[in-house]
């Protein structure tokens, strides 16, 4: 059966439209809808010099393969109109909408895989809406347990924590946390990647992995039991390393994904390797979401200039989760 996607448009001053109208253009082994303002898609399309149709349908319309130069539009309109580069807060309820609609689009059934476009998360929290991202927002959703991945060629990496203050990253890795994220992880890996035993690099907290305890005490509390004690139910998991060499290649050539402990120990070197092509993938969930490895890049929208290549990798990833599901 051919995968039925659905694009969530994002941020509607930013680069999303472009990344949507660019996406269109070419062929895909799948069926591809969008989740949002016609009218933004259009006058993007008619800016960028790209050919493009629109075709409106609704959440239980059938749908047929993507046709190249024509893309399908469940429509919700925004709030206020929309200038490329502009954020509007106005417009805030409207970005969160097409992903809760999007998402229960999904869980209902009507489309395999939501994939997501960039969203601006401090335009939302200046509307007075309380938002930390894609992630937390489609798992209160959802329910289930999310976690984190960005996939790059060659390299995965998952998060502990997500979008936490630094200092509130020690207090927030638990035993139970870590165990959760962990079991998340192994059991995704072979579940939507089809990798049967999946080897893992566990990332220590602390700076040369705690020095044995004096320079933290998490990794010995914390970290190493949890790793002791899943280890006994046959999960292949390696630390805690210390994070300053555990990405060099000759380790990640002996592993399927890495678990950092915080956003910024892990995702700087994946982007640093694969930025552009980079996916952020969320795991533990009843759905397939994906999106891309960058923000709204408002001085980039309606240029020509943003490059849809992360979102092109996004699409692929949904796509080829799927065939593993099947």
């Amino acid at each position: 059966m051919t995968p039925r996607l659905l694009l969530g448009t994002g941020e509607p001053a930013g680069i999303g439209p472009d990344l949507c109208v660019a996406v269109a253009q070419k062929t895909w082994p799948c069926a591809l809808a969008a989740l949002g303002d016609p009218a933004v898609l259009a006058a993007r399309a008619a800016r960028l010099g790209m050919p493009l149709r629109l075709e409106t349908i609704g959440p239980d319309t059938g749908l047929d393969a993507h046709r190249p130069g024509t893309l399908k539009v469940w429509p919700l309109p925004t709030a206020v109109p929309v200038v490329p580069g502009r954020l509007d807060p106005a417009n805030a309820r409207y970005v969160l909408d097409t992903i809760a609609q999007g998402t229960r689009a999904c869980l209902a059934g009507r489309f395999d895989a939501l994939v997501t476009c960039p969203v601006h998360k401090g335009v939302i929290n200046q509307a007075g809406i309380p938002f930390t991202g894609h992630t937390e927002f489609i798992a209160a959703i959802t329910g289930g347990e999310p976690v984190m991945m960005l996939a790059a060629p060659g390299l995965r990496v998952a998060l502990a924590t997500t979008h936490l203050p630094l200092g509130e990253v020690s207090r927030a890795i638990t035993r139970d946390r870590l165990e959760t994220v962990l079991r998340v992880l192994h059991g995704d890996l072979r579940t939507r990647f089809g990798i049967a035993a999946p080897r893992i690099l566990v990332c220590g907290l602390n700076p040369h992995a705690g020095e044995g305890g004096h320079l933290g005490r998490e990794e010995i509390d914390i970290i190493e039991p949890v790793l002791a004690q899943l280890r006994e139910t046959g999960m292949d998991l390696s630390g805690p390393l210390p994070a300053d060499t555990l990405f060099l290649p000759k380790y990640l050539a002996e592993a399927d994904a890495v678990l950092a402990m915080y956003h910024d120990q892990g995702l700087p070197v994946l982007k640093h390797l694969g930025f552009g092509r980079a996916v952020n993938i969320t795991l533990g969930l009843p759905i397939v979401r994906t999106s891309v490895d960058h923000g709204t890049a408002l001085d980039l929208a309606g240029s020509g200039q943003a490059d849809a290549g992360s979102l092109e990798a996004a699409l692929d990833t949904a796509i080829a989760m799927q065939a593993t599901r099947r």
